[in-house]
């Protein structure tokens, strides 16, 4: 009998996200240090809600406090190198200190002189040059302490072309921003650090970030992974199911893949071991819906919310909810079909009557879902995205009263505001950095050369722009947040996208796609590695099978760019069902070649006719449509008649729910 396999603690599952995912890599202060980190974060949460009760304050103010809490805090929580941090009785070194104090001044100025400010009309003093470059030194040192190095190193490349631009080649040269200029787009302007990412972080993305901190308090994430065992863990392969599901739903509590793969998977990879999948399609199973959880509505990656700013033209977030619902259905039908068929492959069974919780029990606390219910209420009734978090947390409270088992006490409230702001911490760092981008791309019109630059490398046709631009959101994502990455790629190349007459959403969606999968995408995807350390798996392999997986999500993007049906865009009921009706059979057809089983074991001529025809059946045209679609059936038609004639000549067993 296989060794049963053991799921991870809560303290292993720490040290995986810290090792994986840099905005989790904190350190554990004690004592008065403990004190000041806690009520720190503690005073960002509350000077979030009052702003979004009460009102938020004038743009500069609302945005440098709300960077101010979150320099000084990382600053204090990060180290500057892992390796060598500190854990006796002096936590933080002498320069953190200083870095953090540095940061409570930077935060405090606009507050501070702001009537000076505003009537000095762009023209700095000495103090103000001094703060400004102080202000992009400190936001660059916590984005690589918080976030990582690669956002960090772009975003220097980025400051260095907007001083040197004029010794640049070709399109690429500029006038050069002098330093005294650079300093002022980026500080005392709108433009720069203090700009939309900022804007967004500082209102919508906190608010939500607090929303999933008060789900997790409420036991919500635990109710999911049951929900999911009631739901799928009977069918055919049902753990990895389970997985799917559970991961699905965790994603609207997570804005993390990988603290989704860890603490999901911590769950589900065992149970996946057990059963008898391989540790790298375990690891792949997870790593795939996990980092998919970000794409499924009504809570989408952070993300999401910038995407409502940049796109503009009066569109909401529900706007862009509703557009992502059915791609990420599909994206998920698609993982779900290949591990269907991977269990029918190597023989696999659900989990038992016995094995299963039961479900009475679990269909009893359906209540848990009252919260995230309420959200989606009150998104489609147009209720502004920052009541309807807090609506939506006000929710979360009442019903965790319910049961003594998931009851807020206050000491839970407190710890929930200190764990929102805590998330919020590597999203303000990352979206004060994206600013740096902005802001350069901006004053250098860099933003149009590139998109004209893409369209000429392309030749002019739409196929070729968007496979560069997928390459470039992927390499871009490779250890950046989704958040980085989708402002770099909003501003660089989904212009491309647009200047061929693509609508904007599509364009939008397009590159926030490839930067979510850059996360399980070789040579490095992070969700990927962190499911391989929880299976125990090769790191490389589980990635290379997590992109296998997620193979919906290197093809979805291009059907909703070249079909925008799929987004519910002017679109009909009818043409809308038929383009999910092929896109479901395509993933059908591409998923049973990838895995090389259908009804039977397939020869690879089949799979190579599978993906054909399932390339043709997505492909959003209606003569490949119905050319696909007679292949499909001629080749479902020889698995059937191969299944029938197998069935005769075997005694049948007894059928597994699928």
């Amino acid at each position: 009998m296989a060794e049963i396999e053991k799921q991870l603690t809560e303290e292993e599952q720490q040290e995986l996200i810290a090792k994986y995912d840099p905005e989790a890599g904190t350190r554990k202060l004690t004592g008065m240090l403990g004190y000041i980190a806690f009520f720190g974060l503690l005073a960002f949460s509350l000077f979030q809600l009052y702003t979004a009760i009460f009102g938020v304050f004038t743009a500069q103010i609302q945005r440098t406090v709300h960077l101010g809490f979150a320099l000084s805090l990382i600053f204090l929580l990060f180290p500057a190198n892992r390796k060598k941090q500190k854990t006796g009785r002096f936590q933080i070194t002498w320069y953190d200190g200083i870095l953090a104090v540095l940061s409570i001044g930077v935060g405090s100025y606009w507050p501070l002189f702001f009537d000076d400010l505003v009537m000095s009309v762009g023209r700095l003093s000495t103090l103000d040059f001094i703060v400004g470059a102080i202000a992009i030194l400190l936001v660059l040192e916590a984005t690589r302490r918080a976030v990582g190095l690669p956002i960090m190193i772009i975003a220097v490349i980025f400051v260095l072309y907007g001083l040197f631009g004029q010794y640049m080649p070709g399109f690429l040269s500029h006038r050069g921003l002098t330093l005294e200029r650079l300093v002022q787009t980026m500080f005392f302007t709108t433009d720069g650090i203090l700009g939309t990412p900022l804007a967004v972080s500082s209102t919508f993305i906190f608010l939500f970030l607090l929303f999933g901190a008060f789900l997790i308090r409420t036991g919500v994430g635990q109710y999911f992974n049951d929900l999911s065992i009631a739901v799928a863990g009977r069918r055919i392969g049902g753990p990895a199911k389970v997985a799917i599901f559970s991961s699905a739903l965790q994603g609207t509590i997570s804005g993390s893949s990988v603290a989704n793969v860890v603490t999901s998977g911590a769950f589900t990879i065992p149970m996946m071991k057990n059963l008898g999948y391989k540790k790298e399609f375990a690891g792949a199973v997870e790593a795939a819906s996990s980092t998919g959880g970000q794409l499924m509505p009504p809570i989408m990656g952070a993300a999401a919310f910038l995407m409502v700013e940049f796109i503009g033209n009066g569109i909401t977030y529900w706007d862009i909810a509703k557009a992502a619902a059915i791609p990420a259905i599909l994206y998920f039908a698609g993982i779900w079909i290949m591990t269907h068929f991977e269990a029918k492959r190597i023989g696999l069974r659900g989990l038992t009557k016995e094995e299963m919780p039961s479900r009475k029990e679990i269909f009893s606390k359906i209540y848990l879902l009252l919260p995230i219910l309420t959200i989606v209420v009150l998104l489609m009734a147009g209720v502004i995205v920052t009541h309807a978090a807090l609506y939506s947390i006000l929710v979360a409270i009442l019903v965790s009263l319910i049961n003594k088992e998931t009851r807020m006490g206050p000491k839970e409230f407190v710890l929930a505001l200190v764990e929102g702001a805590r998330t919020a911490l590597g999203v303000a760092a990352a979206t004060a950095a994206a600013g740096i981008i902005v802001g350069i791309v901006t004053k250098t019109g860099l933003g149009l050369k590139l998109a004209n630059g893409l369209v000429d490398l392309a030749g002019g046709y739409l196929i070729p722009t968007l496979m560069l631009t997928m390459i470039a959101a992927l390499i871009l994502g490779m250890g950046s947040p989704t958040t980085a990455n989708y402002v770099i790629t909003s501003t660089i190349a989904a212009p491309a996208i647009i200047l061929l007459g693509v609508p904007d959403l599509s364009a939008h969606l397009f590159v926030f796609y490839f930067g979510i999968i850059a996360d399980i995408t070789p040579p490095v995807a992070l969700a990927a590695f962190a499911a391989a350390g929880v299976a125990g798996a090769e790191p490389f392999k589980t990635g290379v099978d997590s992109a296998k997986l997620a193979i919906a999500a290197f093809i979805i993007p291009y059907v909703f760019v070249l079909s925008p049906e799929l987004l519910m865009i002017d679109t009909t009921w009818y043409e809308l069902v038929w383009v999910i009706l092929t896109s479901v059979l395509g993933m059908i057809a591409i998923g049973a070649a990838i895995i090389g089983y259908w009804m039977r074991k397939m020869h690879w001529l089949e799979r190579i006719v599978n993906i054909i025809a399932g390339l043709l059946l997505i492909y959003p045209e209606r003569i490949s449509d119905i050319t696909g679609l007679i292949i499909f059936v001629a080749m479902f038609a020889l698995q059937f008649i191969w299944k029938r004639d197998n069935d005769q000549k075997n005694k049948p067993n007894m059928s597994v729910e699928s």
